[in-house]
């Protein structure tokens, strides 16, 4: 099995559950680190591993109209002085090659969204930068078809791979998580992620917006982490009715430390048993 170093923490499919989490959105410094910092007290008190994302654009929202975000260059500064203030690992995603080059001389983790997993332009660029690349799985891909997209990673000699699982496309505004894609993808032997929170959206279903099912996110997160998994992404918000994108299914930030506790404990009992295919 693959360990991929970020910053302080390493992930693994056989190590300690590592954490990344954050908004949605950047929407300032202030906010950033106060999300950062209380994500990263939750988790050392559990004995987990954090990483701190958050996006500074979102090129993907359902209406013209939704709030993109604070741009790439501000987005960065947020990111570089949190990252230099805390020694916080963080992660953003990209967009395009020239994006996952600027982005990379900041972050430590870039991540491909799950629409673009297939760019292949995009993939390489993201691994000549030599960073670490979180590939999230298109909601249109079957698990198995993720050891072609980290292919074209590893075509470039870059090996610092994750792979995240965020849910299929089940008929129209609905997703649907099946857990044995979490074993499928670890027979590429890289570290497997599963995204809480954006796999119970609803796409589209606010009509010019997305919807979601937050109730249901720390059920995933459970599931997921039962298996024995390298780590799990979730999005939190202090107040996510109020965030500018994805509130529907963020989990609010009050509720997490609780939801660490269960999680770390899920954690050892997976690690202690591991799943093998």
């Amino acid at each position: 099995m693959q360990e991929v170093a970020v910053g302080p923490v390493r992930f693994g499919n056989d190590l300690p559950l590592t954490v990344i989490a954050g908004p949605c959105q950047i929407e300032s410094a202030g906010h950033a680190q106060m999300i950062a910092g209380r994500m990263a007290e939750a988790c050392v008190a559990v004995g987990l591993g954090y990483v701190f994302k958050a996006s500074y654009d979102k090129a993907n929202r359902t209406s013209l109209s939704g709030r993109r975000g604070i741009g790439m260059e501000a987005g960065l500064r947020v990111l570089s002085d949190l990252r230099a203030a805390t020694g916080i690992p963080v992660l953003t995603d990209v967009h395009d090659a020239v994006q996952a080059r600027r982005a990379a001389e900041v972050v430590d983790v870039i991540q491909i969204p799950a629409f673009l997993c297939r760019q292949t332009d995009l993939l390489i660029a993201a691994g000549e930068t030599g960073c670490v690349v979180n590939i999230k799985k298109g909601q249109f891909l079957a698990p198995w078809d993720m050891a072609n997209v980290a292919a074209k990673v590893e075509s470039t000699g870059n090996r610092k791979i994750l792979l995240t699982e965020r849910g299929t496309s089940f008929g129209y505004n609905a997703l649907v998580a099946d857990m044995r894609a979490l074993p499928e993808m670890a027979r590429t032997g890289h570290p497997v992620i599963m995204d809480a929170t954006h796999s119970v959206q609803q796409p589209g279903g606010l009509g010019g917006a997305t919807g979601g099912q937050r109730e249901f996110a720390p059920v995933m997160a459970r599931a997921a982490v039962s298996l024995g998994i390298a780590g799990v992404f979730i999005e939190t918000h202090e107040a996510p009715d109020r965030a500018p994108s994805d509130g529907p299914n963020m989990i609010p930030l009050a509720e997490m430390p609780r939801l660490l506790e269960t999680l770390a404990a899920l954690d050892g009992i997976a690690k202690a048993a591991p799943v093998r295919l």
